[in-house]
């Protein structure tokens, strides 16, 4: 089976592809330089050269904040880009796992994890073209696309929210975190893992939503006092604040923890707690970025 990787030059991307080499499989790795998704031409000449049997869709549009202002583009990329994926996997008789986000979700009033059938309603630019690439695909591949959604990711591949507090760890005494927004940090090479396990069983038993997260629930005050506990420091020195201390064009989610039912439906097991994902990633992390 050939895969064929779009967004491979991103985290979660990299991660893929190195989780598909590591298995032995056939993966073709496109960056957004080697394959722009929003042009009908380039993604049938994808096609055409490489042959995929399930594609995973990686490409995004990922800054929250600018899409308040830039929605055209971020629908170019995060809702007619999949659309035009699922198009083509349509023809050719193709798979495809689209990776989405929490962010479809309103994120308010609301305390237990959210399942995979709840009804979405997103209160932002990016949520809102987030929203309208799964309904793309689920629209054109109603039984061989399936959407993955992912949230708070960090990894050993560029920046994240874990990489910053080892960074500030090292530059400041204490650190102000926000504690009023909760959800589940989640390492990109288990939701690689994930989508690996996944692909194959698209088109047989498995299509629709998923939700790769880690289990459990955390607000950024907790991954950050984790983080510095992990490599040594006093956890002490990160200190509580609220969102409204750092004032963004789109509004944050205060929670958006993720069920998993869909997995056990499909007979996988349920994703790892989010503190032993970080333990296991740490290391990996300081190795690519040392301070």
């Amino acid at each position: 089976m050939r895969w064929l990787v779009t967004g491979a030059g991103g985290m979660l991307g990299r991660d893929l592809v190195d989780e598909l080499t590591r298995r032995g499989a056939d993966v073709v790795a496109l960056d957004r330089a080697a394959l722009d998704i929003t042009r009908p031409d380039t993604v049938a000449e994808a096609f055409a050269e490489h042959r995929p049997d399930t594609v995973v869709n990686c490409a995004a549009y990922t800054a929250v904040d600018d899409a308040e202002t830039d929605e055209a583009r971020a629908l170019a990329v995060n809702g007619d880009g999949p659309r035009l994926l699922a198009r083509a996997c349509a023809a050719h008789g193709v798979r495809l796992v689209h990776v989405s986000t929490d962010y479809v979700f309103s994120g308010v009033r609301r305390d237990t994890p959210y399942p995979e059938d709840h009804p979405p309603a997103p209160r932002t630019a990016y949520g809102r073209t987030k929203l309208a690439g799964e309904r793309a695909v689920l629209e054109e591949l109603p039984g061989a696309g399936a959407v993955v959604r992912t949230a708070w990711l960090y990894g050993a591949h560029g920046r994240s929210f874990v990489r910053t507090m080892i960074d500030l760890e090292a530059r400041r005494p204490t650190v102000d975190v926000v504690d009023d927004q909760r959800g589940q940090p989640t390492w990109s090479a288990d939701v690689a893992v994930r989508i690996a396990d996944l692909g194959p069983r698209v088109g047989r038993d498995a299509h629709g939503v998923f939700h790769a997260t880690s289990s459990g629930e955390a607000s950024w005050y907790d991954l950050a006092r984790e983080v510095f506990r992990l490599i040594g420091a006093d956890p002490d020195r990160v200190r509580p604040t609220s969102g409204a201390a750092f004032p963004r064009p789109a509004p944050r989610p205060a929670y958006s923890a993720l069920a998993h039912g869909r997995w056990q439906d499909i007979g996988l097991p349920p994703p790892r707690d989010w503190r032993a994902a970080l333990h296991e990633a740490l290391p990996r992390i300081r190795k690519e970025f040392p301070s």
